[in-house]
């Protein structure tokens, strides 16, 4: 479901994929070869939403953007960003290649760095900051270590599968 609100309505680039029963609300703007999954919920009544291009929002996933006045807004993912089943992302940054884990929470103005690796249902809290190109765990999210080189290599690997897989969704689900 994509619904305007208040005059905004959101922006969705050539290729693609929002499965139908996601939703998206207001100002969401989303670049090319992207693609939010069933179920997931971008919701940008309060501020923007910008997902980077080749990023995916899998399953269950709900993303939302604070006010003008909240130190997160707005929400912001980067190219090649990984967003798992049923994360939530609340007014927040997330650098290029980052993987959020299934079921994490990311709160109002923290930060992700680019290729870092956020552990499945980690809790960054507000304000707070993860460093680029490491593994974090926990709640609150602690950082573990840095990433090898092999597991960077790696974390690329959801991008470029949901990529080839919303291809084939858009050819026709059903058929």
């Amino acid at each position: 479901m994509v619904l305007a609100f208040e005059g905004e309505e959101p922006q969705v680039a050539e290729g693609v994929y929002v499965a139908e029963n996601a939703t998206l609300v207001g100002a969401v703007s989303i670049g090319e070869g992207s693609s939010v999954w069933f179920g997931a919920v971008l919701r940008a009544d309060q501020n923007r939403i910008r997902v980077g291009r080749r990023s995916n929002i899998q399953d269950n996933a709900v993303l939302h953007a604070d006010p003008p006045d909240y130190p997160g807004s707005p929400l912001v993912l980067g190219d090649d960003v990984t967003v798992g089943h049923a994360a939530v992302l609340h007014g927040c940054r997330v650098g290029d290649g980052a993987v959020i884990g299934s079921g994490s929470i990311v709160l109002d103005g923290a930060e992700i760095g680019a290729g870092a690796l956020l552990g499945a249902r980690a809790l960054v809290p507000p304000g707070a900051s993860i460093p680029p190109g490491v593994l974090a765990v926990g709640a609150p999210a602690k950082v573990v270590r840095e990433l090898t080189a092999e597991e960077r290599e790696g974390m690329a690997r959801p991008s470029r599968v949901y990529e080839s897989l919303a291809v084939r969704y858009r050819k026709g689900v059903g058929d």
